[in-house]
């Protein structure tokens, strides 16, 4: 097993290590060294790359993560929250809320700038059909129309992601917070978790695959976090993913990645010939083995 592994899976538990302890096993993890071993100063690669780190607890320890962070915050912060794109105007959801959810793993949750993503999100993401939002700029118009009458499903998952890790992060004291993890909830339980209302397909491209870290897919390694960190496990709308991970099984408690996304700055954590490390551990975390 990986060290990055093996911290997170502590994390999980609530272990701590000491600082030696954690420095060591930094050092040690394969996985952090590919994550840490070259770096390009572009927008989405500083995104990318910073989503994969955070997912290793401690990482924020790490030069290299603050090198990340200092290029974020020149290049990729904006009045509103998270640009990748290009600037406040371009602003959209899902990358908003997926750096905005780096930050809170990366114990940044309180800082400036997620302060000022989680402000958008409380101002501007629609989590429903047929709503307004009063953002002014039209830079979400160009990618498939996040905030449109039926808002982009991707970011409305991401966003209800990103904000169970923060509400987690400061221990559940926004009560706003809490409103919209339910009303987002509320609403992908509407479709199942990953169907469309009108023929139960699959809503979106690679909904229904398995990847780790996340990329601009909404994902089901992202629906299976949704599930059991707000504890959907129970609910009649999540039984179709539990069907859908029962089918994906090669063994008992054991999954492989179906996808690996490619662009610069993405490093897929494991590869897709056996089953995944970081999936079949987690998974059942997330979910408690007896859900499964």
């Amino acid at each position: 097993m990986d060290q990055g592994l093996m911290l997170r899976l502590a994390f999980e538990r609530g272990e701590t290590y000491s600082s030696n302890e954690i420095c060591h096993l930094l050092g040690e993890s394969k996985l952090v060294t590919r994550l840490t071993k070259d770096f390009i100063p572009h927008p989405l690669f500083a995104a990318f790359r910073l989503m994969g780190l955070s997912e290793i607890p401690y990482t924020e320890t790490l030069q290299y993560t603050q090198k990340l962070l200092s290029y974020i915050e020149e290049n990729i912060s904006v009045s509103g929250g998270f640009s990748p794109l290009g600037g406040v105007e371009e602003l959209v959801p899902c990358y908003n809320a997926m750096t905005f959810e780096s930050y809170c793993r990366l114990g940044l949750a309180d800082s400036k700038s997620a302060q000022a993503s989680l402000s958008w999100i409380k101002q501007y993401q629609l989590f429903g059909r047929d709503e307004v939002t009063s953002w002014p700029y039209d830079g979400v118009c160009k990618h498939g129309g996040c905030l449109g009458k039926i808002p982009c499903y991707i970011g409305i998952g991401k966003t209800v992601r990103a904000l169970i890790t923060y509400a987690k992060a400061t221990n559940h004291n926004d009560s706003e917070v809490e409103q919209l993890i339910e009303i987002g909830i509320n609403y992908m339980l509407r479709h199942n978790l990953f169907q469309r209302l009108t023929d139960k397909k699959p809503i979106s491209a690679h909904i229904t695959d398995i990847m780790m870290p996340q990329s601009y897919a909404l994902s089901l390694t992202d629906l299976v976090y949704i599930v059991g960190e707000a504890n959907l496990s129970g609910k009649p709308a999540s039984q179709a993913l539990f069907t859908l991970l029962k089918e994906k099984e090669i063994a008992s408690h054991q999954w492989k990645i179906d996808y690996i996304y490619s662009y610069k700055g993405y490093v897929s954590f494991e590869g897709r010939r056996k089953a995944s490390e970081w999936i079949s551990n987690l998974f059942p975390v997330w979910l408690g083995k007896k859900q499964l």
